[in-house]
């Protein structure tokens, strides 16, 4: 008899998109963005400044390949455009000094800055980009470029990666965390652990044992997340237009009981939050070119 598959309870949908209303073939310059990081890797294509499609998928063993294929996956979503197209690249993120085609690398701190700026808008002021092993507070201007941020990279509790490794844990696909953690109606339980992921399981699977319900460690550990990233987003100084980025920023589990202690509501966008930082590498890219950079030789410079 075959052995049964474990279920997978961390992962969460991979996805590509193309804007319809866009030819590629009519655009004067094509760039691209590609975010390795170190739980997901996206790509993003821009056309004369706006995203063209993108592509996000989970970041593999190694990053060269993950940035290959999460570009291939953007340019599935168009579907004829050849690679070669593309004008300029630039990698940024955990692993963008190893993307193989980029030209040049920028830093994930800048690129979500940017990137938040096109996909909330000029208004944005403060950014929190909770990646897979770090959280980082951004302040920018209404150009999206950064004027001050502080970063927490310590342990991949209170990231994703630590969000997976409790969902996994718990045995709650990571798409049901946010909604099942405010399924405990009691009141608010203390916080688990958010500094140390080892000791976080630990400490979950005593509480399990002990007769908290799921939900009621769900809700002890986001809440521990909404609290470790409130008090980085404190030390940087929090201006209203507050927009989030990367993938915790589905997660209503730690947002909604982040909010209330940050004291304002957060921006929304109907754009796909985990795309900011390669849309910034790709918007970078693009005004690379109009200043006369780029391979197709079609520039005025």
């Amino acid at each position: 008899m075959a052995e049964e598959k474990k279920q997978e309870f961390w992962k969460w949908t991979e996805s590509n998109w193309r804007d319809p209303n866009i030819d590629w073939k009519n655009a004067r310059f094509i760039t691209a963005g590609i975010d390795v990081g170190s739980v997901s890797s996206q790509a993003v294509l821009v056309a004369d400044g706006r995203i063209l499609a993108y592509g996000n998928m989970r970041t593999g063993s190694d990053s060269p390949n993950s940035a290959r294929n999460a570009y291939k996956f953007a340019l599935d979503a168009l579907g004829d455009m050849p690679e070669d197209r593309m004008d300029y690249c630039i990698g940024t993120g955990y692993g963008r000094v190893n993307v193989p085609f980029a030209e040049r690398t920028i830093t994930e701190i800048a690129c979500h800055a940017r990137g938040a700026n096109f996909i909330y808008g000029p208004e944005v002021r403060t950014v929190l980009d909770v990646g897979g092993q770090d959280i980082k507070a951004i302040r920018c201007d209404e150009k999206g470029k950064v004027t001050n941020f502080l970063m927490n990279d310590k342990c991949a509790a209170g990231t994703g990666r630590g969000m997976e490794v409790f969902s996994d844990l718990l045995g709650v696909p990571i798409n049901e965390v946010g909604d099942r953690s405010f399924q405990y109606k009691g009141e608010e339980p203390a916080a688990v652990s958010s500094t140390c992921v080892v000791y976080a399981k630990s400490e979950a699977t005593g509480l399990l044992r002990k007769g908290w319900t799921t939900e009621q460690v769900l809700a002890a550990y986001c809440r521990a997340m909404a609290e470790r990233i409130y008090s980085l987003v404190e030390r940087v100084g929090v201006k209203r237009e507050f927009a989030v980025t990367g993938g915790m920023a589905k997660n209503r589990g730690v947002m909604d009981r982040l909010m209330p202690m940050i004291g304002i509501e957060r921006m929304k966008t109907s754009w796909d939050t985990q795309i900011a930082g390669a849309a910034g590498a790709a918007l970078f890219a693009y005004t690379l070119c109009r200043k006369g950079k780029g391979k197709h030789g079609q520039f005025s410079g």
